[in-house]
Order: structure tokens, then sequence, then C-alpha cells
């Protein structure tokens, strides 16, 4: 499988790249800072952009059978963030994604975004609440990033997460559509997995899942 990362020099990006490249994936990323990724492989190849850069994009996009996205907005809430960089990156990915006619996109996202299945417990209505109140600008973010991939035709899954701090401890991972409770907490790692495995399960199309340490 060809697999374009968004996001790769970060933490769930690194992950999600050694993962796929670990089975046997060929593996496009996509990041601003190529001095980042550390690792060389056969199977890998860098693209240097900004999310803004629709040509750099295209160029990522073009052979994907799968694009995946572990952009999220800047959690630090010292710092006066403006605009939505994340929300309008996606606008160019699905943009170039239709040019060429591919149709697969696994991105994150929190719980602020809200599914149709979600119904009202402590993994849907804390973090919506928490994300109001302290971090608007995401906020603001992820409510512009849930209408684009609503309205986007493409076949996406959503994978939302809470707290991704915890550290590994070889534990499986679980996840909720928002109908029922989940933890409220997720290693880096997990995340990953299910964004791969996601790449490869036709039920989680039009889903968003969130995901948790099981």
């Amino acid at each position: 499988m060809n697999i374009t990362i968004f996001g790769a020099s970060g933490a769930i990006g690194q992950h999600l790249m050694r993962l796929a490249l670990d089975k046997g994936d060929f593996v496009t990323a996509y990041v601003r800072k190529p001095e980042k990724i550390k690792l060389n492989h056969s199977n890998l190849r860098l693209i240097t952009g900004e999310l803004s850069n629709a040509s750099a994009i295209e160029m990522a996009v073009s052979e994907a059978d799968a694009v995946i996205s572990t952009l999220g907005p800047p959690s630090d809430m010292s710092r006066k963030l403006r605009g939505t960089p994340v929300a309008d990156g996606h606008e160019l990915i699905i943009k170039a994604m239709k040019k060429f006619n591919k149709k697969r996109l696994i991105t994150l996202a929190t719980p602020a975004l809200q599914s149709e299945d979600d119904r009202k417990n402590l993994s849907t209505v804390v973090p919506r609440i928490l994300a109001k109140t302290f971090l608007p600008n995401g906020y603001a973010e992820m409510k512009k990033l849930e209408g684009i991939i609503k309205y986007s035709n493409v076949d996406w899954t959503v994978v939302r997460i809470i707290n991704p701090n915890v550290k590994y401890k070889g534990q499986s991972y679980d996840y909720s559509f928002g109908d029922r409770p989940g933890k409220l907490s997720v290693s880096r790692e997990n995340v990953a997995k299910l964004m791969y495995d996601a790449a490869r399960q036709n039920q989680l199309i039009g889903k968003m899942p969130i995901v948790y340490n099981n």
C-alpha cells in the first residue's frame, strides 16, 4: 500500500511512519522540517512543504492509496493562536485527492468535533467543554474541520483522541463511536495503530472513533 502521511515529523506521525514501513508499505511523508525525520528507508519518500503549498500537497497525494493526517491544532494555552491552518490545509488535501481521484482519508481530531453517533458521556462532553473554555482557537478549528470533512465526499475516518500523552506499556487499543463511554487517555502508539488499521477497515469509513488504551 502507498500511504501519504501529513504531520509525519510529529510524535504520532513518526510512530505511524515506522509502523507502515515495518509492514512493508511505501510511505510519502509530508513535513515542514525534514531534518526532524532521522529515518532512512528505501520505501520512504520525503516531501517538504507548508500546509498552504497546493502544488506540494498534490505531489504528496498523487500516488496514495490512503492519505493519513496526524495534524492537530496546537494546544499551548500560553500562545495567542490565530487562524485555522490545519483545517485550511485539509481543504487543500481534499482538493488534491479529488483531482487525482483518491478516496481514502484518515485524519485526527478531538471530541470537540462531533459525530452523529455521539451520546452524552464523559468522553464526548468533557473534552468539548474544556476546549471551548480553554482552547477557543483550537475548538474553532475543530468545528471548521468538522464541516470540511463531513461534506468532502471522500471515504473519511476521523480518529478522535483525548490526552494522547500516556506512556505505552504494551496495551492494546479499543474505541467508542461516542455512543458509549471511553477512557479519557490514550498512548500515541495506539493512536498510530488505529489510524493505520483504519486504512484497511471499510467499517470505519464515515465514522469518528474515540480511541483509548484497552
